[in-house]
């Protein structure tokens, strides 16, 4: 009888989902069935049993490994090396395959932390105890993915998996075809939930960066024939007030006066005209709020007589202003919620 056998694909996730995806994309071109991590929440002991149970259903298990150590437990191990480990403790047959270290990858994608760079080289090490493959680029893994699990049905046969008309067990069949359609749901849906984790921490870390620095900005006020000492204020502020102005796009003459007016609260009549605030003032303030992946410069077409510079808040920093405008909804109905029921108290009290 031909069966199918059941391959175990294990990474961290979200730095390496496009070469998971082509690894998975193997598997199913070579009609095998491919299962993995991201199907399943690895956060609780519950799950954590969910996850062994289907690594013990598992013909092969395969490992990719880059350069994330990747979320960990209480104990401080990478969930990745936790099911390598389990793997390797039940006698499955372990396929690794290591980003080659000549190979340029983005910083982003990489660990920075001394702690978790030194667990990645430990495991690494590990992994390269059993037979292992050096890749590097997708296409690359793809191909060394395919030749390695061909050598390994060979080399290291398994029970697999086979039709219900081969066995005369159609109970079976469909409960892997239900599995099948379940697991492909829960890792859309996983999927959805980092990437929503992802964006809330990443806007947290970004209002506390702006209330964290600040920044003093100098004005010329009309009838003066100088700077004047102006105020200092946090970047929260400045981006709380530009913002909403900058959804669309707003020009860097416009940003300069906006700045005056509406950060500073200086009258318009009071300013002058032409750059009330100094130009490589706001220069780096919009450097500042770039570097935080906040704004942008506009990417809308100008005649070719318009010669200002537009600025416009980027994806991230339209997330961000929805973020900070809906706390500020949320403390107002908390407060008022607060205020309701002193009053109810008091009421019943007198």
């Amino acid at each position: 009888m031909k069966g199918k056998f059941q391959v175990f694909v294990s990474s961290t996730f979200m730095d390496l989902s496009f070469e998971r995806d082509l690894v998975i994309k193997a598997i199913l071109e070579m009609g095998h069935i491919p299962v993995g991590m991201e199907m399943f929440s690895a956060a609780d002991e519950e799950q954590w049993n969910v996850i062994k149970k289907q690594i013990d259903q598992t013909d092969y298990y395969v490992v990719i490994v880059a350069h994330r150590y990747g979320s960990v437990d209480a104990n401080g191990v990478s969930y990745t090396e936790k099911e390598y480990d389990y793997a390797v403790s039940q006698s499955i047959p372990t396929l690794g395959f290591i980003l080659d270290d000549e190979v340029s990858w983005p910083k982003d994608k990489s660990e920075i932390d001394r702690a978790a760079i030194r667990k990645l080289k430990s495991f690494k090490e590990k992994v390269r105890l059993k037979p292992v493959s050096f890749w590097k680029n997708g296409e690359d893994l793809y191909g060394r993915c395919s030749i390695a699990l061909m050598k390994a049905f060979n080399a290291y046969p398994r029970e697999g998996w086979v039709r219900a008309s081969q066995v005369q067990d159609a109970a079976a069949a469909r409960e892997i075809v239900r599995l099948s359609a379940e697991n492909a749901g829960l890792r859309d849906l996983l999927h959805s939930y980092e990437e929503a984790a992802d964006t809330d921490a990443a806007i947290d870390k970004a209002i506390a960066v702006l209330r964290s620095n600040k920044r003093k900005i100098s004005v010329w006020k009309t009838g003066s024939s100088g700077w004047d000492a102006g105020k200092e204020v946090t970047l929260y502020q400045i981006f709380e007030v530009l913002a909403p102005e900058m959804q669309v796009e707003l020009a860097l003459t416009e940003i300069a006066r906006y700045t005056a007016s509406n950060v500073l609260n200086i009258p318009t009549k009071d300013l002058r005209k032409t750059w009330p605030t100094p130009r490589n003032t706001i220069r780096s303030l919009l450097a500042d709020l770039a570097a935080l992946k906040c704004v942008e410069p506009s990417a809308r077409r100008k005649p070719v007589s318009d010669k200002d510079e537009y600025w416009a808040l980027s994806a991230f920093g339209a997330q961000l202003l929805a973020q900070m405008r809906r706390r500020r909804l949320e403390r107002v109905e908390s407060l008022t919620k607060i205020e309701h029921k002193a009053d109810k108290d008091t009421t019943t009290d007198a």
